[in-house]
């Protein structure tokens, strides 16, 4: 199945992208898309174990199953002051 995930923020930098379409084995679940970027984005790195992933708009757990056509996003933490 094919997931598009969007990248933001410093995901976004990192990548050179705004978005990555990740093929994944039916089944899978947001810690094996976590795997899957990790693999094919190396320079997201340790950003990845930071982020927030939203599926459809709400935040996912890692074990969290996927569908075909989800729409999965990369939320960087952010700080401020």
């Amino acid at each position: 199945m094919t997931i598009t995930v969007l990248l933001f923020a410093a995901a976004r930098d990192r990548a050179g992208a705004d978005s990555v379409e990740v093929r994944l084995t039916p089944g899978a679940t947001v810690a094996d898309l976590r795997a899957a970027l990790a693999d094919r984005l190396p320079a997201l790195g340790g950003l990845l174990t930071r982020s927030a992933i939203a599926v459809n708009h709400d935040y996912a757990d890692d074990d969290q199953f996927l569908r075909p056509g989800d729409e999965a996003a990369v939320v960087p933490p952010v700080s401020g002051g």
